[in-house]
């Protein structure tokens, strides 16, 4: 008789928690469905009656709409049932982040962490929490923890270049670019991103040929990446390797007459960079060419150590000169509002060289 009222005893038992792990099972499915919005509805009356978990998933659905007080809320509530949940300090943490509360956000990476010190995944929301504060040193710390976890994810690889690069350490920078070449998943959102990085820093440094590996290789990925075209004509034309540019050229003017290039570039495209007493030169090209108007083609901005554009010279094409069987194009000068024409013409076969050092001579007021 006792063994029975045992075993009555613990079905009994067993009932409510295969109905716990039943509700747990529902809601996860909706939320790998990601119906966030049949959670909310179906779930949030009684989510005081239901265990950790369960609330959990509730508290994810939030996340997912990026209702942060909700998220917290509900987060909260599910550590209030089980306090040693590594991953509800985690979204908190991460809730606050996008929040910019990043001290809030560091207290419950910290604790997540406590809880569970092998997620890459913990110390790179930390790391983000630190980086936005410009606690470089911290944040790099939290960046390297989580990469060298079993799980690290692709953005620890990406960020600690990142904070060298905050810190002024270009070298380790581009270091770490290459050791998260090798560790991100080919062809992926983040591999792009890293290549890009490298190519802009081995530019940099003068290391053309280095440059130009990574940059080729982004084409490979992307044959539509119109900007990395520009970045592979200004490495040929810093070499003045102007001839093997062109076919680079060819490629950005064939997506302008499709309509393919966006932003900025739909106009123009940089295809030179260069140093002039402190100053940066910039120089674009100009796609379009009205015919019988006159327009700018080649236009060289003066950029100051502050990033501000100070005026401009350009080459300008003159109906007049060209029906008077002068030159396709005059140098012209935009400074303020005062507008200025040199009495230098260029035949539309110029040799850049010659355009160059005739520019840095009216830089230099010689002109």
């Amino acid at each position: 008789m006792k063994q029975i009222i045992a075993v009555l005893l613990f079905s009994f038992l067993a009932m409510p928690l295969m109905a716990q792990e039943e509700l747990v099972d529902e809601i996860k499915g909706l939320y790998d469905e990601k119906k966030y919005d049949e959670i909310i509805d179906l779930h949030v009356p009684e989510a005081n009656k239901y265990p950790a978990e369960a609330i959990y998933y509730i508290g994810m659905a939030y996340y997912m709409k990026a209702d942060d007080n909700k998220c917290i809320k509900y987060m909260d509530m599910a550590l209030d049932k089980d306090p040693n949940d590594p991953d509800a300090y985690y979204i908190k943490g991460m809730t606050y982040n996008y929040m910019g509360q990043f001290d809030n956000a560091i207290n419950n990476f910290n604790k997540a962490i406590q809880l569970y010190n092998t997620s890459g995944d913990y110390y790179s929301g930390l790391g983000d929490s630190y980086f936005h504060l410009e606690k470089l040193d911290q944040a790099l710390e939290a960046y390297q923890k989580a990469s060298q976890q079993e799980d690290a994810p692709d953005r620890a690889f990406l960020m600690i270049p990142q904070v060298y690069n905050a810190k002024n350490e270009q070298d380790k920078a581009l270091e770490a670019f290459y050791i998260a070449r090798d560790k991100i998943a080919k062809g992926t959102d983040s591999y792009v991103n890293v290549l890009y990085n490298i190519g802009l820093l081995e530019m940099l440094g003068k290391q053309y040929e280095n440059a130009q590996t990574a940059f080729s290789e982004l084409i490979e990925l992307d044959p539509n990446d119109y900007h990395t075209y520009a970045k592979l004509i200004q490495i040929h034309y810093a070499q003045k390797q102007y001839e093997q540019a062109e076919p680079y050229k060819m490629k950005l003017y064939a997506a302008s007459s499709e309509g393919l290039l966006e932003g900025n570039m739909q106009d123009m495209f940089c295809f030179d960079q260069f140093k002039w007493n402190d100053k940066l030169i910039q120089v674009f090209e100009r796609f379009a060419e009205p015919e019988g108007e006159l327009y700018y083609k080649h236009l060289f901005y003066v950029v100051n150590q502050e990033g501000e554009i100070e005026y401009r010279i350009q080459t300008e094409n003159s109906p007049v000169s060209v029906e008077l069987g002068g030159p396709k194009y005059l140098l012209g000068m935009d400074k303020g509002q005062i507008h200025s024409t040199f009495n230098v013409g260029f035949d539309e076969d110029f040799n850049y060289d010659d355009l160059k050092n005739t520019v840095i001579m009216a830089l230099e007021g010689k002109l």
